[in-house]
């Protein structure tokens, strides 16, 4: 905490002065991809975790409607103690500094992801997407989603211009396969370092703002394609199978296992697409440059599906000839 951080000094005068909190310790917890931080607070009363949300440049609301949201549905989401909405202030439940991401290895996989699975579902069983009033994840926003790749990785980094029929077939097949599945709750950002490791029902749920009403394979994508870190095909095969059969014994999907996976495969195409624009973008818009280290592994993904599926064909010359060739240029600068 920098001399001249003035909010965090507000965040002090907040918990002593209006909260009554008598404070041991104050240190920085994270901070994300957007202009929230998050502190942790040590004080005689226990230990909480504040959220730092400036007002003109994020809004709590959406927050504290879909934890209360989530609360209600059994996700096991942190209680919101105290809010001061005009300064951007939450005093949060604080569900540790470990995340499923620091705990997984080999041997913890199958128990880590078992728990977030039994999460995901109850997710998904539970939130009603009638009532909800949560936003449509429908073919507007996809695309728009879609754009970040053609407009900040492809247009900005690369120096590239897409040919418009590839651009077109690509979005449609896509938008095609995400808008035919059973629309369910979808957080969003659901991986590994949103999953905090907790010793009583685990995982504690966090960064849960963006929740839409969407599609089904969304969430496990950003699961088990994580972009920060990577399984063998054969584990991830059991894994989706593993999934497929809770969620089909709980009436949720009525396909087969090969529709799923498709719908999986091509929802994560449509995902780490996506992501490959928001990391290009958090580097070059928002001087947040370590997001870069995790770009090879999505373009993996990307590399990984565009060869499975003969119908990507148009768009996987494109990205084995134009694309990638480039990218390995700029990184041998």
């Amino acid at each position: 905490m920098s001399t001249t951080d003035t909010r965090a000094e507000s965040i002090l005068f907040w918990l002593k002065n209006t909260l009554k909190l008598d404070i041991e310790q104050f240190e920085p917890a994270s901070s994300d991809a957007s202009f929230r931080r998050y502190f942790r607070v040590t004080h005689k009363q226990g230990q909480h975790i504040v959220m730092d949300a400036p007002p003109e440049k994020e809004n709590t609301e959406p927050f504290i409607r879909i934890a209360t949201l989530l609360k209600q549905a059994d996700v096991n989401v942190p209680v919101i103690y105290e809010q001061d909405l005009n300064q951007g202030f939450l005093l949060l439940e604080d569900f540790g500094a470990s995340s499923f991401l620091d705990q997984l290895n080999i041997d913890s996989a199958d128990s880590i992801y078992q728990a977030a699975f039994n999460s995901l579902v109850t997710l998904q069983s539970n939130v009603n997407t009638a009532t909800c009033q949560l936003p449509l994840y429908d073919e507007a926003r996809l695309k728009q989603e879609l754009d970040l790749f053609y407009d900040w990785f492809l247009t900005k980094q690369l120096k590239l211009s897409i040919p418009e029929n590839i651009r077109h077939d690509l979005n449609e097949k896509l938008l095609l396969s995400a808008l035919e599945q059973p629309q369910v709750c979808v957080h969003r950002d659901f991986h590994s370092r949103n999953l905090m490791f907790l010793d009583n029902n685990s995982p504690g749920v966090i960064d849960f703002q963006d929740a839409v009403i969407g599609p089904i394979t969304y969430d496990l994508v950003s699961l088990l394609r994580d972009c920060y870190i990577s399984w063998p095909d054969k584990k991830l095969e059991q894994w989706v199978a593993q999934f497929f059969n809770q969620i089909k014994t709980q009436g949720l999907v009525n396909c087969d296992i090969a529709t799923f996976t498709r719908w999986f495969d091509l929802m994560g195409l449509q995902r780490h697409l996506k992501v490959l624009g928001i990391f290009t973008r958090l580097n070059l818009r928002d001087n947040k440059p370590n997001y870069l280290n995790d770009i090879p592994l999505t373009l993996n993904y990307v590399c990984q599906i565009c060869s499975k599926y003969p119908e990507l064909e148009v768009f996987n010359h494109y990205l084995t000839n134009s694309i990638l060739p480039t990218y390995h240029q700029q990184q041998s600068n």
